[in-house]
């Protein structure tokens, strides 16, 4: 079984089951694999965790370079085409939310997510011809990725796109 299945077996149960249903036993179930197969994977819930958070970041950090034209305003472009093309893709908004609630019981387990936090929003490219509403715009993709975590079914596809393009007019006054 490849590790990928394995994270999205954990990801639904986080997300269908809440964080005090993270078992091992539940991910290989969930899974479909023996509990002896999860463990040559992930031989703890903390390394599971641990990978799951990678896994979010990671993707996250390919997304925003895949859009990223390097222009000054590019960034914060590139944070909003990534958001919501997770938003509106597969399922995909609640891996990171599922990822975050897992890692929240553990400072330790939650560091790599805070410093990739600090590194997306922390980030201004020289030149930048207005941080403040870069670092706006980025917050406000940042709090409707938390609201459709837990409200899936709130924004319509026409809402998206209406809330994307006024999140990428709003860098380009």
């Amino acid at each position: 079984m490849r590790k990928d299945a394995l994270l999205d077996a954990a990801e639904a149960v986080l997300f269908e089951q809440g964080t005090q249903a993270l078992t091992l036993s539940a991910v290989a179930d969930r899974a479909g694999v023996s509990k002896g197969g999860l463990l040559y994977h992930f031989p703890t819930k903390e390394a599971l965790v641990t990978a799951l958070v990678a896994r979010v970041i990671g993707e996250f950090d390919e997304l925003i370079d895949s859009f990223d034209d390097g222009s000054p305003a590019g960034y914060s472009q590139a944070y909003v085409h990534a958001t919501f093309a997770i938003l509106t893709g597969e399922a995909r908004a609640h891996r990171r939310w599922s990822a975050i609630t897992a890692a929240a019981t553990d400072p330790e387990l939650a560091a790599p997510l805070n410093e990739a936090m600090a590194r997306w929003h922390g980030r201004a490219r020289e030149g930048d011809p207005d941080p403040l509403t870069g670092a706006v715009v980025r917050l406000a993709a940042e709090g409707l990725w938390e609201v459709v975590s837990h409200a899936p079914d709130l924004y319509g596809a026409d809402q998206l796109e209406a809330l994307r393009r006024r999140l990428l007019e709003l860098l380009e006054r």
